[in-house]
C-alpha cells in the first residue's frame, strides 16, 4: 500500500502552520503545485544535504519547528545524515522521507540504489527520539499532527508512489535548467526574509 505523493506533502503543507520547510527535488516540484512559496528553501542541487541543511536551520532558530522533506534516494547518498541529526538532538526537527524506489522521479525514474531499506529503523538506531512509517494518507495526516508537535528529532517514513515518468521511451534526457542552480540561494535569502519579518 501506499500514497500519492502530492498528498503527503499536501498533508505537510496544510499543517505546518509556521514551521520551516526544507524539501528535496520530488517534493520540492510538489510545493510548487501545492503554491507553497513562503518559509521554504530547497536543497537542489545539493542531493543528499536536506537532514543537514534542515539541522542547521533548527539550530539556529531553536523557536521554528522545521519540517525536512527527504527522499528515499537523496538520503541513501548521505545516510550519515541520520547520524548527524541525531548527535545534535534538535528539539524542533521532523524529518521526513518520502520513498518511492526511485531517484530523478517524475524525470527518468532511475531505480533507487538500494532496495528493502528501513529508513525508520535506521533513525532510531542512530538516535532520533521517535520514528514511525505510513503507506497511506489518512494515517499520515494523523501522524503527522501528532509528531510535529512532539520533542524531536522525529522521523517518518512514508510509502508513496512514484510520480509518472516525462520520458517517454528512446526519449533525451534534456538538460537541468540554470534555475535549480540558483533556485536554492534565491530560497535562502527569501526564507530569511520570511523569519525577519515574521519576527517584527
Amino acid at each position: 500500500m501506499s500514497m500519492p505523493m502530492i498528498e503527503a506533502c499536501r498533508v505537510i503543507a496544510q499543517g505546518r502552520e509556521d514551521a520551516v520547510i526544507v524539501s528535496t527535488m520530488g517534493a520540492m516540484f510538489l510545493f510548487d503545485a501545492l503554491e507553497v512559496r513562503q518559509g521554504r528553501v530547497d536543497s537542489v542541487p545539493l542531493m543528499g544535504g536536506a537532514a543537514c541543511l534542515g539541522l542547521g536551520l533548527a539550530m539556529a532558530r531553536p523557536d521554528r519547528r522545521v519540517i525536512v522533506v527527504d527522499g528515499d534516494a537523496s538520503l541513501l547518498m548521505e545516510l550519515g545524515g541520520l547520524v548527524s541529526v541525531a548527535s545534535q538532538r534538535p528539539h524542533n526537527l521532523l524529518h521526513v522521507v518520502l520513498r518511492n524506489g526511485t531517484q530523478f522521479t517524475g524525470l527518468a525514474n532511475l531505480k533507487a540504489p538500494v532496495e528493502g531499506c528501513d529508513f525508520a529503523a535506521h533513525a532510531l538506531a542512530a538516535g532520533y527520539a521517535h520514528a514511525e512509517r505510513f503507506d497511506n494518507a489518512a494515517e499520515w495526516a494523523t501522524g503527522f499532527a501528532r509528531l510535529k508537535d512532539l520533542p524531536g528529532p522525529c522521523f517518518a517514513e512514508l510509502q508513496v508512489e512514484p510520480l509518472p515518468s516525462r520520458l517517454a521511451a528512446g526519449g533525451v534526457q534534456t538538460e537541468i535548467p540554470d534555475l535549480q542552480f540558483s533556485r536554492m540561494g534565491d530560497g535562502a535569502r527569501a526564507l530569511r526574509a520570511w523569519l525577519q519579518a515574521s519576527a517584527s
